[in-house]
């Protein structure tokens, strides 16, 4: 029997549950998506300031593109460690750094190291730009723990798929906490024999399914209570929404000099490509010596370095912006709250809008796409079973007609 027929069978169970996945064709355009002709507002987009939809901003870059002496290449043809480096992608570094340390000083409740320890280590971190969100989570943690120390990683039940398979890979011994139950992380932790040398919390910020905050205050307690733990927080959704500066949940509560490993991505809220981590300088020189995916991948184009750096020269400019997509997202967890059949956690811009069956979630996602809105269906394993929801992602750049229509189709 052919090898083929195998895969099939399998595609035609995940068809039968209404799990199977396909890659949609669409084109842009602006804010809006053409699918089978038909344009659509986009609400299943990361774009969360508008920004990969503002076509004068786009012009405004390649005009300063063209207006340029330098030489920015369009491939990097190499790994960093080989040629693939470039005074873009060094400057981005730098940028990142000038931002991390603006927001910092510019904020009197930043938590300062409250032991012996921390006063020690903790210095103003240094950044490293990775290619992609994926490629950080997925070589971070099993670089930082490839020291000659026991090491348990401890979880939270609902972080990316990308940190599931870094942890995996770190081959390190590892527990996962009930999402945001923080007396069950205190519980793993005081149980830990002393043979664990090290503890490293891993948690994302916002989480990206669900739309609520991990409290991160809490965790910087929990890791000062033990000298061996260490926190690791992956701040994708929340980098440009949250936080004066736009760094995220960990400027928002003046956490950023308390986080050892503070992850953000520019996938998403920046509108380009890649990824960063921000660590004590000594990590990043162990990161470039470890980190398979930063050795082993062609580097990212200066190009697109440089834009992300143009965008990041204008992240001040966005506090209309965050304030506007926090309003509107407020008002739209309203709306859902008192629709869904099911009850959300959600606390951001990202609401679900949680139906349950795969049925149920497939006819609401064509109802708003006969009312004019591309709203995607997420369903198992994504989310948990029973659990498939429209996940709505309002972002800055929709027009307060689109909205009111959105409220009336919802």
């Amino acid at each position: 029997m052919s090898m083929l027929y195998h895969y099939q069978q399998q595609l035609d169970k995940l068809n039968q549950v209404q799990q199977q996945r396909q890659i949609p064709s669409l084109s842009h355009q602006g804010s809006q998506v053409i699918v089978d002709k038909q344009t659509l507002v986009n609400i299943s987009s990361n774009d969360y300031l508008g920004i990969a939809a503002d076509p004068t901003l786009q012009q405004q870059f390649l005009s300063s593109i063209n207006s340029s002496d330098t030489n920015i290449r369009f491939g990097s043809s190499s790994s960093r460690l080989l040629t693939g480096n470039s005074n873009e992608l060094e400057q981005l570094e730098h940028d990142l750094e000038a931002w991390f340390a603006t927001a910092v000083s510019a904020d009197t409740n930043v938590k300062q190291p409250t032991n012996e320890q921390d006063n020690t280590d903790t210095q103003m971190p240094s950044a490293l730009v990775f290619n992609s969100g994926y490629h950080a989570n997925v070589g971070l943690l099993p670089a930082l723990t490839k020291l000659p120390l026991k090491t348990l990683i401890l979880s939270d039940q609902l972080v990316h798929a990308s940190i599931i398979d870094g942890i995996r890979l770190s081959r390190c011994d590892y527990q996962i906490y009930r999402h945001n139950d923080h007396q069950h992380l205190r519980e793993l932790i005081n149980a830990a024999g002393a043979e664990y040398q090290r503890i490293i919390i891993v948690t994302e910020s916002l989480f990206s399914m669900d739309g609520d905050y991990a409290d991160l205050i809490d965790l910087v307690a929990i890791k000062h209570s033990d000298a061996r733990v260490e926190l690791y927080v992956d701040e994708a959704h929340a980098v440009g929404v949250l936080g004066e500066y736009g760094l995220g949940l960990a400027e928002q509560t003046g956490t950023l000099m308390q986080i050892d490993y503070l992850v953000g991505t520019f996938g998403k809220a920046f509108a380009s490509m890649g990824a960063y981590v921000f660590c004590h300088p000594t990590i990043k020189a162990w990161l470039i010596n470890n980190m398979r995916p930063l050795i082993f991948s062609t580097a990212l184009p200066a190009i697109n370095h440089a834009w992300t750096r143009f965008v990041l020269a204008k992240m001040t400019d966005y506090v209309s912006a965050r304030q506007r997509l926090h309003q509107m997202s407020s008002h739209l967890r309203a709306v859902i709250a008192h629709i869904s059949p099911i009850s959300a956690v959600s606390d951001s811009h990202i609401v679900p809008y949680i139906l349950g069956t795969n049925a149920a979630t497939l006819a609401k996602a064509m109802q708003l796409r006969q009312a004019g809105f591309y709203a995607l269906p997420i369903r198992p394993p994504t989310v948990p079973k029973n659990t498939s929801r429209i996940r709505l992602i309002i972002n800055a750049g929709i027009s307060d007609d689109e909205f009111e229509k959105l409220l009336n189709a919802l």
